[in-house]
């Protein structure tokens, strides 16, 4: 069965814990950012976000933020504890929860979650798309080994149509990361390139 067409029309580009504190200058995920270098997620990333706002498209960067004094925060999963002794103190206002700067243009939005693990379900992602009659997203960032998956499947549940172009997601170890796209995500979600989102954007 052929994939469906690319969306452009009521779409936004989902841009999912590419942050300072997580794959750029300030991360304690030194695995994770050397995994989405290497695969060229960044890059990949800023070119979609580029061909977004060239289309009117709404780029929109989901990032993990902490509350003061943890406010609110999880710690009911092994994840958490493992995030905190890795140093990731994330609080607002600090270098770690803002966008990579490569990805970052005015106009674009900044939608930090405060718990969970997914914006959809614990932001205000999902009724802000609504609200905006987006029905289509398309999903990059990291990681493959937990958040893109649950952001995809909370999407998908909530009658979104998702694209995920994958050279602009990673997981660690890389391998699996793949594995999670060929053998999970291709079950529900588009699986295409970068150059093909951007041709369907530019065209």
């Amino acid at each position: 069965m052929p994939e469906p067409p690319i969306p452009v029309a009521a779409t936004a580009l989902v841009l999912q814990e590419l942050q300072q504190g997580v794959v750029g200058g300030e991360t304690v995920f030194p695995e994770l950012a050397r995994a989405a270098a290497e695969l060229g997620v960044i890059d990949n990333a800023a070119r979609l976000a580029d061909a977004a706002r060239t289309r009117g498209i709404p780029v929109i960067h989901a990032t993990a933020a902490n509350l003061p004094d943890g406010f609110g925060a999880n710690h009911n999963a092994r994840l958490f504890a493992a995030a905190r002794k890795a140093g990731a103190r994330n609080a607002v206002g600090s270098p770690s929860v803002q966008p990579v700067a490569s990805l970052f243009a005015p106009g674009d939005l900044i939608l930090p979650r405060y718990h969970g693990l997914s914006p959809m379900a614990d932001g205000q992602l999902d009724t802000l798309l609504r609200n905006s009659g987006i029905d289509s997203l398309v999903v990059v960032g990291v990681s493959l080994n937990v958040a893109i998956p649950n952001l995809v499947f909370d999407a998908v549940n909530r009658a979104y149509r998702v694209v995920v172009p994958t050279d602009a997601v990673a997981g660690i170890p890389v391998e699996y990361g793949r594995q999670v796209l060929d053998n999970c995500l291709a079950l529900i979600a588009s699986l295409v390139s970068t150059s093909a989102v951007i041709s369907a954007w530019t065209g």
